[in-house]
């Protein structure tokens, strides 16, 4: 009858009668061939492809698990990596930095022993930013040594001198400036002048006599006499000279031997200048 529980009920009972069939028939031993292993080889067949899909979606699945997680591990030892890599490279730039400072510190070095005398280094630690005039700061002052008048060189040759000093910084002048002046001569024919900046950028030889013989590409380096720098250091070489014109000396103008611009160290000479022995000339 339609309002019997077995009615109302008859997809379910028939489902789980079919399906406890199935079990035991795939259950009961049966022997090759047997028509009893029939329905049993036919349930069989007819499960495979499920069962397969089945497995297929479990070992997709699987692999799917194992493949996000070996991602995961992979990101992370990427990350681990580059950060091994920024550190090395970081490091590496410190050293070539150090290695850098030393060969400057060590050319200051030597430029000491070679002039006898009392000398500090000291670091440049900015520029004049107005332009009215050529200066550099260093970092060290008065409880340094330091005072205004000292003479500051570089490896390459003459930088300035001292013009103020605090306790803990000081001001150059730089030889390029139009209010320096440095008692110069040229190297090959002793011609001497006054090594002075210029307003518009540069320097010059001024007060050189029109019969010295004084040639394009000579050096020109310190003469002892001003009191300031020890005679002999270089200042720069010639880079043009002009006769034509009134007047009773000659234009010179010179390259000066430092690169003002890429300083970082400078040698101070604490210690006066001793004063050179009397220049005998043919």
């Amino acid at each position: 009858m339609k309002g019997t529980f077995l009615w109302r009920n008859r997809v379910l009972l028939t489902a789980s009668a079919l399906l406890i069939i199935s079990l035991h028939l795939l259950g009961i031993e049966t022997k090759s061939g047997s028509y009893a292993a029939l329905p049993a080889l036919a349930l069989m067949e007819v499960m495979r492809p499920v069962q397969a899909a089945s497995a297929r979606l479990g070992e997709g699945a699987s692999g799917i698990v194992h493949n996000y997680f070996d991602l995961v591990g992979a990101r992370e030892e990427n990350a681990k990596l580059r950060a091994e890599i920024a550190q090395l490279n970081g490091e590496r730039a410190k050293i070539a930095e150090l290695e850098v400072e030393n060969n400057h510190l060590s050319g200051l070095l030597e430029l000491k022993y070679a002039l006898g005398t009392d000398a500090v280094a000291a670091n440049v630690i900015g520029s004049d930013a107005t332009g009215m005039s050529h200066t550099l700061i260093l970092g060290q002052g008065t409880a340094s040594g330091l005072k205004p008048g000292m003479a500051v060189l570089a490896d390459e040759g003459v930088v300035g001198r001292i013009i103020d000093a605090s306790e803990h910084a000081s001001r150059v002048l730089l030889i390029d400036d139009h209010n320096s002046a440095v008692d110069g001569v040229d190297q090959r024919s002793r011609a001497r002048g006054i090594i002075a900046g210029v307003v518009d950028e540069g320097v010059i030889m001024k007060y050189v006599d029109r019969s010295e013989d004084i040639r394009k590409g000579d050096q020109i380096v310190t003469s002892g006499l001003d009191g300031i720098y020890p005679r002999g250091l270089l200042l720069g070489s010639v880079a043009s000279v002009r006769r034509e014109g009134p007047g009773l000396f000659l234009d010179v103008r010179v390259q000066s031997a430092v690169d003002f611009r890429s300083l970082e160290q400078v040698l101070v000479v604490t210690e006066q200048a001793p004063p050179p022995p009397p220049d005998k000339r043919g």
